[in-house]
């Protein structure tokens, strides 16, 4: 289904769902999506708006806390400076300072990172 189809239907339905509370309620506009003319009383019409305003985007994961762009990644890692933000964020570069590599144990060789070898004992 085209997506100006989706979006005609999910009106149609809108509009029907709640128009049915106040069927007499006075006209506030009508609106014509692609040849059809669709009759929105007040009611409808402030249902709409604040639908419209409560609608959050999935991929919006908010505001990087370093350079204030709106490019964070499901992992919140900001896309603009490369900066984790948030309390993950944060979490994440505080175990980071804290992080020592772990020495080796006897006998145990050290293999180069990214071998995909696992180390044992020899």
């Amino acid at each position: 289904m085209p997506a100006s189809d989706d979006v005609l239907t999910a009106l149609v339905e809108f509009v029907a769902r709640t128009d049915r509370y106040e069927p007499d309620a006075p006209i506030h506009t009508e609106l014509d999506v692609n040849g059809v003319r669709l009759t929105v009383r007040a009611p409808v019409a402030r249902a709409l708006a604040e639908a419209l305003r409560a609608y959050h985007d999935p991929r919006d994961h908010g505001r990087c806390d370093h350079c204030g762009s709106h490019q964070m990644d499901a992992n919140f890692q900001c896309r603009e400076c490369g900066r984790l933000s948030g309390l993950f964020g944060q979490m994440v570069a505080e175990r980071l300072d804290e992080y020592a590599e772990p020495t080796a144990l006897p006998g145990q060789r050290k293999l180069p990172a990214g071998s995909g070898d696992v180390p044992h004992g020899g």
